[in-house]
């Protein structure tokens, strides 16, 4: 790098080009006597300089917070166009961490978007907006990212998303609003009505987590025990049923905290029975078990959901878009 020619005093503005040599290069459009060679190109000058900092010192990614994001999508929009495999899959890593394609994935994020929030009470959520996330899927061609990006802002009201008041749960951006496609926009319409669809869903069959109530025998070195088995059907299915009724009311009717997170409404229907307090531990056991599934479940249907799995790939985003004002 030292061998490279430094400029010299007397350069363009506009184009860097050596101006002491001779000045009549722009009328006759002739660029042959410029002593430092110009590269154009057509990417902006954040990224390009957050790329050449990852390629020089190595990557140093943040908490994918708005910030760290910054950094990040500059670096895998380029790091895709120039082919730099090695760079681009390292950051498409480090973005899944926040934007999981599993489950657990999913929990550990949410437990770290928790744990946020208790100690920053007043400030925006962590993570960027997701429709960021979607637009940037969509150009460097990570469908991985998509699923968590739609299910995220699926828990959010259409007011929240296009007509958020004071409490803002996005935060205010400093550049244009995020904006998703059409095509995206109605995936996501679709997909949050089948979300909401699967939480009256799952309070309507949690009754149906109860254990067998037969006895259940089992020989061990010659003795019965009935491990499993309910020690009292009426009772358990009475308390069953007042429980459907309370996570109607707390769900659908007050739309309580997760009244729109189907993942969130399973964990804690699963935990309301408490197999270490529980009179009955098999129907409290039998809770938890039902609850995992239907999380389990519940995951692997988002992108069937929101139409993730079908259809053409929907072009970048273009001047007619659905915007979101935030």
């Amino acid at each position: 790098m030292l061998a490279i020619p430094q400029p010299n005093d007397e350069l363009d503005e506009t184009t860097g080009f050596d101006l002491s040599k001779d000045k009549g290069w722009r009328e006759s459009g002739s660029v042959g006597r410029a002593r430092i060679p110009i590269i154009v190109l057509h990417d902006t000058a954040e990224d390009v300089e957050n790329l050449l900092k990852a390629l020089i010192d190595g990557p140093k990614f943040g908490h994918n917070d708005r910030d760290d994001f910054r950094v990040v999508s500059g670096i895998l929009r380029l790091a895709t166009k120039y082919l730099f495999e090695v760079l681009r899959s390292a950051a498409l890593a480090h973005l899944s961490t926040a934007w999981p394609p599993t489950l657990k994935g999913w929990e550990s994020r949410e437990d770290l978007m928790q744990t946020y929030e208790l100690n920053h009470p007043h400030k925006p959520r962590l993570f960027p907006h997701p429709f960021l996330i979607i637009n940037l899927a969509r150009e460097i061609e990570a469908p991985q990212l998509l699923p968590a990006a739609f299910y995220d802002i699926s828990r959010y009201s259409y007011a929240q998303i296009f007509e958020p008041g004071d409490d803002d749960p996005f935060g205010i951006y400093p550049s244009q609003s995020p904006m998703i496609s059409p095509s995206d926009m109605q995936r996501l319409c679709v997909g949050k009505e089948a979300i909401q669809h699967t939480i009256t869903v799952l309070i309507q069959t949690m009754g149906n987590s109860l254990p067998n109530r037969q006895p259940l025998l089992h020989s061990t070195h010659g003795r019965r025990t009935n491990s499993g088995l309910c020690v009292s059907a009426t009772t358990c299915k009475k308390d069953f049923s007042e429980l459907v009724e309370l996570a109607t009311q707390h769900y659908l009717f007050d739309r309580e905290r997760g009244s729109s997170d189907p993942l969130y409404v399973a964990e804690e229907l699963g935990q309301l029975k408490g197999a270490e307090f529980s009179e009955c531990k098999a129907c409290a056991l039998s809770l938890e078990c039902w609850a995992s599934k239907e999380r389990e479940k519940i995951w692997k249907m988002i992108p069937i959901r929101f139409r993730l799995d079908s259809g053409p790939q929907s072009p970048p985003v273009s001047p007619n878009v659905v915007q979101a004002m935030i």
